[in-house]
């Protein structure tokens, strides 16, 4: 199941799973860390994200319909899903910038 979540978010363009930071150590763990950012118990599916981009609602929608359909037909169907946003790419912040730029 963590595998095909990551797979959903993958395709979500705005958001990336949120890993520790890699270091030479970490490059050579045997798994993928993006696994890290997931959580799945029986009643609830947390899921830790990096924004791409802003703003967060309408992306964080998009990410729980796509996740949500997912868990379709799994044991995880009715499980609550949560997405934590641990931090916000300076990239997206960047953007903002120069839209506020473009304003003025």
């Amino acid at each position: 199941m963590t595998h095909s979540l990551l797979a959903v978010l993958d395709g979500l363009p705005a958001l990336r799973p949120a890993t520790p930071s890699t270091t030479r150590i970490g490059s050579r763990v045997p798994w993928n860390l993006d696994t890290l950012a997931v959580g799945i118990e029986d009643e609830l599916i947390e899921i830790r994200v990096v924004a791409l981009a802003l703003p967060l609602p309408p992306i964080l929608r998009k990410a729980e319909v796509a996740l949500h359909a997912a868990l379709k037909e799994t044991r995880w169907e009715d499980a609550w899903l949560r997405l934590v946003v641990t931090d916000i790419d300076a990239a997206a912040l960047t953007s903002l910038d120069h839209a506020s730029d473009a304003g003025a």
